[in-house]
């Protein structure tokens, strides 16, 4: 695929994108230094906030780290990587999912690559780019920064994993189809699973809800560890065709030869109601499928005020991080 129709496609998904904007963002900021993390119109959150640079196939990638207080020596903790969607940052994401927070109290770190504004305008993660090798090359420089952080703080090796918003949830779900031993969950959220688009045109029809042909998965080898899958969408997605969410689970969960079970609606006060569903295989979660209606395209439970957030939504990251911590436990066993 030449350039020109790569840009071309580019254009198209910000089109889309932009059909129904959540709001005019805020005018561009400079960064600050490291420092201690502070949400606004919040109380402080106690831990270390660093940025960082990790090089890789896809060259240089900028990274923000959450690091939570009081890491003892010999101490490994848990982590959680964040993939940001199109229009946004790192420091978006940290500040609509509030990830931070969970990461402050349950003692996790929390990594947030960041997508460089040359390889695409938007700020996108090419996870459909599979075609030209460039999607490739950037699950190559999220897992330079992965390893980077591995190596210099105290990150249990064993206990990492994956949740992505939009077009960081379809990277997500690609790092995890090639490497899934290295990953004890993944979380998609708003998303378009792995194998369904592979060039900017497919994604831009699978984002209208065209499925595509030949997108399965293949098998998982026999012996091989794949992460469990934790899907949420809302079913008033206006980006991102809300049947692209139930599609991700089914082909996660045929890949395992996971059979769903029966849907349970759940719902917290007057937050949005959720339908969920569990896909199990000989007794073991594959994938959940988390629908929640009336949600558009944002963040589930994310702070007010900020774009691609809904705070009348369950919150996701409490979700995620339950589901995670549940894997955690399982590979500990």
């Amino acid at each position: 695929m030449t350039r020109t129709a790569i840009r071309a496609g580019s254009k198209a998904i910000t089109r889309a994108l932009k059909a129904k904007p959540a709001r005019k963002p805020a005018a561009a900021k400079k960064r600050a230094p490291a420092k201690r993390v502070v949400e606004k119109r919040s109380a402080p959150i106690v831990g270390d906030w660093s940025a960082g640079l990790a090089i890789g196939t896809a060259g240089a990638r900028r990274y923000w780290l959450y690091k939570p207080p009081g890491v003892r020596r010999g101490e490994r903790l848990p982590l959680v990587v964040m993939l940001h969607g199109c229009w946004q940052g790192a420091e978006a994401l940290a500040s609509s999912s509030k990830m931070n927070r969970i990461a402050a109290r349950e003692r996790f770190f929390v990594l947030y690559p960041e997508q460089d504004r040359i390889a695409n305008a938007q700020g996108c993660w090419n996870w459909y780019d599979t075609r030209s090798g460039r999607a490739q090359a950037e699950v190559g420089a999220i897992h330079a920064a992965i390893d980077q952080v591995c190596q210099l703080h105290a990150v249990d090796p064993e206990r990492i994993a994956l949740a992505g918003l939009s077009a960081g949830a379809g990277m997500a779900a690609l790092m995890a189809a090639h490497h899934p031993q290295r990953f004890r969950a993944i979380a998609m959220h708003s998303g378009i699973g792995t194998g369904v688009a592979h060039s900017s045109a497919t994604a831009l029809r699978a984002m209208r809800g065209r499925r595509v042909a030949g997108n399965a998965l293949a098998p998982i080898a026999a012996g091989t560890r794949s992460p469990a899958l934790l899907v949420i969408h809302g079913t008033a997605d206006y980006v991102v065709a809300p049947g692209n969410g139930a599609e991700a689970a089914r082909l996660w969960a045929a890949r395992a030869g996971a059979k769903p079970g029966t849907p349970r609606t759940v719902q917290r006060g007057t937050r949005y109601a959720a339908t969920i569903t569990d896909y199990r295989a000989r007794g073991q979660l594959v994938a959940t499928l988390c629908e929640v209606n009336g949600l558009g395209h944002a963040w589930s439970g994310g702070a007010a005020g900020q774009r691609y957030s809904d705070p009348k939504g369950p919150d996701a990251s409490r979700m995620i991080w339950t589901f995670m911590a549940k894997q955690f436990a399982r590979g500990a066993g």
